[in-house]
């Protein structure tokens, strides 16, 4: 998968097919909050997103309190939003939904 920035024409079109996530206001980045029932719920798709992550060579950025966990995904050595992002973003869906 490639590491070049989407323009923004590919940025609304990947973004339209993304539940729950929404576009920062400079187009650099896309945000999710997951809740989750319980700080292990939370902790377990954290460690999968983890595992996924680390395989595809992208980090997402994040944080987790209790039963919340709230991510920004961009490609920092992008400048902005690639393909590995709205993956990235697809698969945390597939996680949180199933």
């Amino acid at each position: 998968m490639t590491r070049e920035k989407l323009g923004k024409d590919a940025i609304a079109e990947a973004l339209a097919g993304l539940d729950g996530w929404s576009l920062a206001g400079d187009g650099r980045s896309i945000s999710r909050k997951f809740t989750f029932r319980n700080f292990s719920e939370a902790f377990a798709f954290m460690t999968r997103v983890a595992l996924a992550a680390e395989k595809m060579d992208h980090h997402p950025d994040w944080s987790n309190v209790y039963k919340t966990v709230n991510v920004t995904l961009n490609t920092h050595d992008a400048g902005g939003l690639t393909a590995l992002d709205f993956e990235l973003a697809k698969k945390m869906n597939r996680y949180f939904g199933g």
